[in-house]
């Protein structure tokens, strides 16, 4: 079976291909294969915990109750969080 073959031409333009470029360039002889193969499953894993991770808060927030405030209605801050807020700026 004969192997496949990827050839990567980044454009020096881009800065994400330059800086992908650089990355790559540090990577030891013998090793740029692997690395490709990791950041590849990296990327894919990322995208699918990502899906898992909205279906998951989703599902949860089915079951939450929400209370919803009136556009007008005011809630007073406390003095202690003013005062707090105002040194905050010396």
């Amino acid at each position: 079976m004969s192997r496949p073959v990827f050839s990567f031409r980044p454009n020096l333009d881009n800065g994400d291909h330059r800086k992908a470029w650089g990355i790559l360039q540090r990577v030891p002889e013998g090793q740029k294969n692997h690395f490709l193969v990791q950041a590849i499953l990296k990327e894919g894993n990322e995208e699918t915990l990502e899906a898992i991770i909205r279906r998951t808060v989703r599902e949860e927030l089915k079951g939450v109750k929400t209370e919803q405030i009136e556009a007008n209605e005011t809630r007073d801050i406390p003095d202690q969080m003013l005062d707090f807020l105002s040194q905050m700026d010396d």
